[in-house]
């Protein structure tokens, strides 16, 4: 049986995000505002894996990310695999997680919390790492982070 690869183009320099859940792609795409990039952006669909079924993958030519982005990052997907790429070799491998507190990137979903009546960023804590549960400093209303909106003033 002959083994079929996906031929993807390397890149030089820059960034690959891997372990993107399909579901997920168009929204990280967004997020990251790749479609502002200047450089070569491609995007795998659908790709099959081993790990997690199906999964995409993106790779971004000369860019690579801040640690405010990658916070963003990993609230809509996280567990993605970074791979920083310089004159075509991985030069450091990691996997993005959620930290123990995001700030100004979740909004609340209490409409009486003061972060949602102040001009004020959102502060929350993780509770639950296996269940993904977030929970409001201010107001202390809990949220999955399946059901988490982003703040629509983040800065990244």
């Amino acid at each position: 049986m002959k083994r079929q690869e996906l031929m993807v183009a390397a890149i030089e320099n820059g960034t690959v995000i891997d372990h993107i859940p399909t579901n997920k792609l168009f929204q990280v795409v967004s997020l990251l505002r790749l479609e502002q990039q200047r450089t070569a952006v491609m995007v795998g669909y659908n790709l099959p894996s081993a790990k997690m079924g199906l999964k995409s993958i993106i790779k971004v030519d000369g860019k690579y990310f801040s640690d405010a982005e990658l916070n963003t990052l990993s609230v809509v997907a996280p567990n993605v695999t970074l791979c920083i790429i310089k004159d075509y070799e991985v030069v450091e491998k990691k996997c993005v997680t959620l930290p123990s507190t995001i700030t100004g990137i979740v909004k609340c979903n209490n409409p009486k919390c003061i972060t949602n009546n102040e001009p004020m960023a959102t502060r929350f804590v993780l509770t639950d790492p296996e269940a993904g549960t977030l929970q409001c400093q201010y107001c202390k209303k809990e949220q999955p982070l399946e059901n988490v909106k982003l703040s629509a003033t983040i800065q990244l």
